[in-house]
């Protein structure tokens, strides 16, 4: 039973389509592995019985030869902040613990209508204002990995649900990071598609000139057929890269490399040796600014958000973890002119990337310089020097955040802890399809994104 909820989704589904398993037997596999992982809390609500009984029905449709779709009968979770008709919608919140939703966000209208069953809401860090998933309310979601370790943030508890076998895949938002830092840290695959290429109606926002919603699970098909189904793009299911030959990618010069934990940088290089063995070619890039990346993020992720909390948190200030909290009430600290410089400084981004994009297909960094922290832990080492996991966490996947840009994370390896690492590929604007299929070429020659916690 274990083994089924390692499955893909086109594994499942060709083996469901068959009557070699049956459906109830796949989601009961799912619920029965998060049981026996209910420590690492990765999620808040689980809708166990609901979901046995939409699996039985699901299975008699399928019987009777009505077939919903790509997903039918598939045990998919959703992040906290994703309404689901009939269901609290905490945002990973007690601000929310009686909010009931009275309908679907679009992106769980469409996994219904692709016949998916939602199991459960995933744990989040609070409000997605945080990158630890140590949440106050539901408990800190822990790294399947190594139980001491954070699973990355906001969606922590939805790449630690598809990395333990939980889920068989899942939903995460990707503000500044969201689902591609969890994706790392886990070792799953995760897509921040291009802000608006998937709905957000009917997810709690946190800075809605960046918030997007990507898929996270173990390999790049499973995302690319969720991306398909989420967008709307089935048309455009089939890879849009056949061959890596001829592949121009991107790295960007003093800054891809710089300031890595060593096994991080090893497995870079070695990712980047394994194109070039496919036919990629590597070129240096130049990106001008980038030492203010950062701050421009911070700016643009703490004053949104703010202003969306502006009213909750003056009636409910107490209900907030005390982290979040501080961020609002900093975020309301910047001034109209700091925004708006930000701002500025996300077009000046933008154009830059923009003007590469005529000269290379891809850009590829690190997703994070460092593999997961433990709970509570504020700084890494990184060779002689400190870093903070904070801006840390930030200095890769600000770029495309920034730049309202498509970029994935996928597994490239592990450090000598056997903790993930993952590498980030961005791409130009509608690029989601490429980047998927890259990384699908690229797991047809590793097995990084096959293995799994024990």
């Amino acid at each position: 039973m274990q083994n089924l909820s390692r499955l893909s989704i086109s594994e499942a589904g060709a083996f469901v389509r068959a009557g070699k398993i049956r459906i109830p037997d796949l989601v009961r596999a799912c619920l029965e592995r998060e049981a026996s992982t209910r420590g690492l809390a990765a999620f808040s609500d689980v809708y166990g019985e609901k979901a046995l009984r939409l699996a039985q029905a699901h299975q008699s449709l399928l019987d009777d030869g009505y077939d919903l779709g790509p997903l039918h009968g598939m045990p998919i979770a959703v992040k906290a902040n994703v309404d689901v008709a009939g269901e609290t919608m905490t945002a990973g919140s007690k601000v929310l613990a009686k909010n009931v939703a009275s309908s679907d966000a679009e992106v769980a209208r469409r996994l219904k209508q692709a016949g998916a069953i939602i199991i459960g809401a995933t744990n989040m860090h609070e409000f997605a204002w945080g990158g630890t998933t140590n949440n106050p309310h539901f408990g800190p979601c822990r790294n399947p990995w190594d139980r001491d370790r954070i699973p990355a943030g906001s969606s922590g508890g939805s790449a630690a649900a598809v990395a333990a076998g939980s889920a068989i895949a899942a939903l995460g938002t990707d503000t500044g990071g969201s689902v591609r830092l969890p994706a790392s840290m886990n070792g799953i695959t995760g897509l921040r598609p291009g802000v608006g290429r998937i709905s957000t109606k009917g997810v709690f926002p946190l800075a809605w000139s960046m918030d997007t919603v990507g898929p996270m699970a173990r390999g790049a098909d499973d995302c690319a057929l969720l991306f398909s189904v989420l967008s709307g793009d089935a048309g455009r299911r089939r890879p849009a890269v056949e061959s890596l030959r001829g592949l121009r990618v991107g790295v960007i010069e003093n800054y891809s490399f710089d300031r890595l934990q060593p096994d991080i940088e090893a497995a870079f290089r070695a990712m980047l040796e394994t194109l070039e063995k496919l036919g990629a070619s590597i070129r240096p890039i130049g990106l001008h600014g980038l030492d203010v990346a950062v701050d421009a993020q911070v700016i643009v992720d703490a004053a949104e958000p703010s202003a969306v909390h502006a009213s909750l948190l003056k009636d409910n200030a107490n209900d907030y973890g005390e982290d979040v909290r501080i961020l609002l009430h900093a975020g309301m600290s910047f001034t109209a002119i700091e925004y708006i410089q930000a701002q500025r400084y996300r077009t000046h981004l933008r154009d830059q990337l923009d003007r590469h994009f005529e000269t290379v297909d891809v850009i590829l960094t690190p997703t994070l310089p460092f593999t997961a922290p433990l709970i509570g832990q504020e700084t890494v080492m990184i060779g002689d020097a400190e870093e903070s996991t904070l801006t840390g966490n930030m200095r890769f996947t600000c770029i495309p955040s920034l730049a309202a840009l498509p970029a994935l994370s996928f597994p490239i390896g592990f450090d000598r802890d056997t903790l993930p690492i993952g590498a980030q590929i961005m791409g130009p604007a509608d690029a989601e399809f490429q980047l998927l299929s890259i990384a699908r070429l690229y797991q047809t020659q590793t097995d990084f994104h096959q293995r799994h916690p024990e």
